[in-house]
């Protein structure tokens, strides 16, 4: 009796050498979106506008602005608060768009490592 091979599933070599190049592209591609991401620059506002950080894609902050009317030396628990959510709602961002950008190249696989 002969084994029956599934169609679409020969051709051994070349379908491997088909899976490597797709790699490879997606690896380059996955590459040049890393790089551009790490060059944007991403911010958030909270507080009504009170304090503005201003975080590179490489989650590093590049700026935070804090405007002096929210400056209360009776309250500075309230400036510490608003400067942890400006700088995490930021970092936030560019979690979430390294991730949607990722998927588009990946095709919403999940590629441990990455990120």
């Amino acid at each position: 009796m002969k084994a029956r091979i599934p169609k679409n599933m020969g051709g051994g070599a070349q379908n491997m050498n088909s899976m490597i190049k797709q790699a490879q592209k997606m690896q380059d591609q996955i590459t040049v979106l890393q790089e551009d991401i790490e060059g944007r620059e991403f911010s958030a506002v909270v507080g009504g506008g009170a304090v503005e950080v201003v975080v590179t894609g490489k989650k590093t902050i590049k700026s935070l602005t804090i405007k002096p009317e929210v400056v209360d030396p009776e309250d500075i628990e309230m400036l510490q608060d608003l400067i942890i959510s400006a700088v995490n709602e930021a970092v936030n961002n560019v979690e979430t768009t390294t991730e949607t950008e990722m998927s588009k190249i990946t095709g919403g696989v999940a590629l441990p490592g990455l990120f």
